[in-house]
């Protein structure tokens, strides 16, 4: 499967991304990871947050190939493309990032206390590793976006 796989499937349509657009979603992400990390809100919300920075990186690789999520399951497609763009990040990486999706929704609609503080700290980390991955990748691979 790749990227055309998934147009043809309706599950991303194209995008053209801008320099702006890239730093508003870096911006989130700095911003999201710098309030995941506040120690007196809850795990659910911080596990929450740290989602929503990793979302923001998938977003940002996604649009950097001309595409965005297309109708319906937004995070999920936008999570499933991550092992086919560059090889920046795995199938393994999409699969945790999916499984914290279901975590997220489950604190977010159904019930809190479903997140720990060591899962929370554990999505934190890996936003922060991912950014810290992205950032040189941009830099190399499309640095008219830096």
């Amino acid at each position: 499967m790749n990227l055309t796989d998934f147009e043809k499937k309706g599950w991303i349509r194209p995008h053209i991304t801008s320099r702006q657009e890239i730093s508003d979603l870096l911006s989130i992400v700095k911003r999201d990871l710098q309030d995941s990390e506040v120690k007196h809100i809850s795990a659910d919300w911080r596990f929450g947050i740290a989602y929503n920075g990793a979302l923001k990186l998938c977003t940002i690789l996604l649009y950097t190939q001309g595409f965005r999520s297309g109708s319906g399951s937004h995070h999920m497609r936008t999570i499933t493309t991550l092992p086919y763009i560059g090889d920046l990040r795995t199938k393994a990486d999409a699969d945790y990032l999916n499984a914290c999706r279901r975590k997220r929704n489950t604190v977010e609609y159904d019930y809190s206390g479903g997140a720990t503080d060591d899962e929370a700290d554990e999505l934190i980390a890996f936003t922060r590793e991912f950014l810290n991955d992205l950032l040189p990748w941009l830099a190399d691979n499309y640095p008219e976006y830096i």
